[in-house]
């Protein structure tokens, strides 16, 4: 048995490729905001990186305001737009994010699975148990990322 999929079984049906071995030093969000140096998390020690404009609680407006200050505006569909990048939000039954994936030139998604490694899939690939559901997907013009928080 594969651990991804007994962890992410909708994955056994899909076609899902490892993009990349574990690594400990990023999580999805971070990946998400195609970045791969550091943790986001909204913690409140301040141990992981948190725009610091974005209250740090762990909430869906959180999460929306964190990625718009990248850019990112919510939009209605997940499916490829010329032009634009997209990032999806996952949350649990109770509304709490879990999750985010980033869409890549294909209109596929890309996913860094917690410390494990990150994927190429489709997005309901990952929808169930662990990560819930996607709550909202938001885009932006294609554009590099550009943190916010840095000097210029």
């Amino acid at each position: 048995m594969n651990p991804i999929e007994d962890w992410l079984p909708k994955l056994r049906s899909s076609a899902y490729r490892i993009t990349s071995p574990e690594d400990v030093n990023y999580n999805c969000i971070a990946w998400a905001a195609d970045a791969d140096d550091m943790f986001w998390w909204p913690d409140q020690q301040w141990i992981c990186h948190w725009p610091r404009s974005v209250p740090r609680t762990c909430t869906l407006d959180s999460f929306r305001l964190a990625f718009s200050q990248y850019g990112y505006e919510p939009c209605d569909s997940p499916r490829l737009e010329s032009g634009y990048e997209k990032v999806a939000i996952f949350v649990n039954s109770t509304g709490a994010p879990t999750h985010a994936a980033r869409q890549i030139s294909t209109g596929r998604w890309t996913s860094k699975l917690g410390r494990a490694e990150d994927i190429e899939h489709d997005l309901d690939a990952l929808e169930g148990d662990e990560y819930g559901s996607v709550a909202i997907v938001m885009k932006r013009p294609w554009r590099h990322l550009a943190d916010p928080d840095q000097d210029a």
